[in-house]
């Protein structure tokens, strides 16, 4: 046996055998041999005493080196690794006295360690993105709405897993990133903890008024609802650029109401036109041909236009007149009806196919309605539900718009209820593809904030799933749209469970403490969130699109409008977390209950 051992001594010189004289070479942390300098470690030492400030550091590091040379000669180490070689500088420091320079040595050494170990850790990612298959890659299969095939995806996927060792390094707080790398939390979206926030809940109606600008053009107030349609397209795809999470909108069903009632109103106009020119070629129209109807048939509205269409006409028969108004009512609301169907349509299209984020995503978007019950918001839904029904042009079930309908006594939730009709439309098309999801305006933690008659009062929800609605910062403001959700960062509950064995006492004091630490890390966010100017924002901010944003100068700080936000401490396994710490999960007895 020692026969065997020499001859593998002898044969590799490596740490632990036995020579004469000093190191002929060093093993680097790569394998290679590179020849062994006595000047190298004298520079370290010195800088370490310099650092310290030590008197005559030039002088000490010298001689420390030469310390160092000869405990290294009494090993009898051919090539010994770096670490072997800092292991013994840091005995000598100690030995003579230095106890300060060789703590500051070796917080040193290991914060070079972790530098190198996350180098090492970001090019092997590198090469998963670059080599593997996206079909077996975790990491080009992050996002369900990111192409992991395309150079625009790979190139995304580059950035993102650089921004977060970089964030690691030198952003986060060492405590929150040894927590983060540990799994005690994970923090979402670390990719961008430096350049913006998580999601937004837009008004479309205070967006189309008097137009806006994406940055590369101005666009006019839409007109109809096929414009109403592209252009809510356009605005979730311009926000997603400014910030990294979902994007909402609160009120789909009001607000593209508008739209439905100037499509509705230019068919009337040309019905009523095509209807005079067939049935009473010689009439002349009233001198101002502004209907008044709406979809929903006024007895009014029809009286008022009888009455100018007579008046400029007294020899026209009544009967003519009413046949008129007849046709020009039903073509009108058949041609929006059809108007507004195909909107719906091009809308969930163009929600699963433009881009946005440099061509790498497609909007990560929602939409909440189901509560106005006038004519034309009844009729977005309608035509809404029965496009996501038909599904996209191979008939899949489409991914975006995630899609919340909004339940309410009175409003749709029994037999009865004006959008009764809908609510059960709704429920069939969910059966058949997953959306829509169902939110219940009546539950106590929603009623709480509701104003009737003030539809930006009812909660809604954003792509991540999560509902900013009370302000504390403003309660007058309770609302949804023009907010959303900061931050959010989530505990590994299992993880601290496990570390508790069984001890119930003990879970909650790690709790306690991971609970205190996620809400230090969160804040310590939105410090960094809010010292970001408005002009990095230039829809979310420049449009006016966040509340009280259009009080903000292009080089003004956001933490005043940012206070109108939400973050989030989440958490996972809480079934788990009972198993490991009762043996029953919550489902399976009252006392895990």
């Amino acid at each position: 046996m020692s026969t065997t051992m020499n001859s593998r001594r002898a044969a590799a010189p490596t740490s632990g055998s036995p020579v004469l004289g000093p190191p002929a070479t060093v093993r680097k942390r790569d394998g290679r041999l590179v020849p062994f300098e006595l000047a190298a470690i004298a520079g370290a030492l010195t800088n370490a005493l310099a650092a310290t400030e030590q008197p005559s550091p030039g002088i000490q590091g010298h001689r420390l080196a030469i310390g160092v040379l000869n405990e290294l000669e009494q090993r009898g180490w051919v090539s010994p690794t770096v670490e072997e070689i800092q292991d013994v500088v840091e005995e000598v420091l100690m030995a003579a006295g230095f106890s300060a320079t060789a703590k500051a040595y070796i917080l040193y050494r290991q914060e070079r360690t972790r530098v190198r170990e996350v180098s090492t850790r970001l090019m092997r990612t590198f090469e998963e993105i670059t080599f593997a298959p996206a079909a077996t890659s975790d990491l080009q299969r992050e996002n369900a709405n990111v192409d992991a095939h395309s150079a625009m995806g790979t190139m995304l996927q580059y950035g993102s897993e650089s921004a977060k060792r970089f964030n690691m390094l030198r952003v986060l707080a060492p405590e929150h990133a040894r927590a983060h790398a540990d799994g005690d939390i994970h923090i979402h979206d670390l990719d961008f903890l430096t350049l913006t926030m998580t999601c937004c809940q837009i008004s479309l109606r205070d967006l189309f008024q008097g137009g806006f600008s994406t940055g590369h053009g101005t666009l006019r107030s839409p007109n109809s609802i096929a414009s109403y349609a592209a252009l809510a397209c356009i605005a979730i795809q311009s926000n997603q650029n400014d910030q990294h999470g979902g994007q909402s909108v609160p009120n789909f069903d009001y607000d593209m109401a508008d739209g439905v009632r100037l499509t509705f109103a230019t068919a009337y106009r040309r019905s009523l036109a095509r209807a005079l020119a067939l049935l009473a070629p010689e009439a002349m129209p009233p001198a101002t041909l502004e209907p008044t109807q709406r979809l929903a048939r006024d007895a009014t509205a029809d009286e008022a236009l009888l009455a100018a269409l007579r008046a400029e006409n007294p020899g026209l028969d009544a009967d003519v007149v009413r046949r008129i108004i007849d046709f020009a009512h039903t073509t009108a609301v058949e041609e929006t009806d059809r108007a507004t169907y195909q909107a719906m349509e091009a809308l969930i299209h163009n929600l699963n196919t433009m881009n946005s984020r440099a061509g790498a995503q497609t909007p990560f978007s929602s939409i909440n309605y189901g509560t106005d019950t006038s004519s034309e918001g009844r009729l977005v839904m309608r035509n809404l539900l029965l496009a996501t029904e038909a599904g996209l042009g191979g008939r899949e079930t489409a991914i975006f718009p995630i899609q919340i309908f909004r339940v309410q006594k009175g409003v749709n939730l029994n037999p009865g209820d004006p959008n009764y009709d809908l609510f059960q439309l709704a429920c069939r098309v969910s059966a058949r593809r997953l959306f829509p999801n169902f939110s219940f305006q009546d539950a106590l933690f929603n009623r709480q904030h509701y104003r009737p008659g003030h539809p930006e009062t009812e909660v809604a929800y954003m792509g991540c799933r999560t509902r900013v609605l009370g302000n504390v910062h403003d309660p007058e403001r309770e609302i949804t749209h023009g907010r959303g959700n900061l931050s959010f960062t989530s505990i590994n509950l299992p993880r601290l469970a496990l570390r508790s064995r069984g001890d119930l006492g003990a879970f909650f004091r790690h709790l306690d403490a991971t609970v205190d630490l996620t809400i230090d890390q969160l804040l310590e966010r939105l410090r960094i969130q809010g010292a970001k100017r408005a002009r990095n924002f230039p829809f979310l901010m420049g449009q006016g699109v966040w509340i009280d944003s259009k009080t903000l100068a292009p080089g003004d700080e956001i933490a005043p409008v940012l206070r109108h936000g939400s973050l989030s401490v989440g958490f996972i396994g809480l079934a788990e977390t009972l198993t490991a710490l009762i043996g029953e999960h919550h489902g399976e007895s009252t006392a895990a209950q």
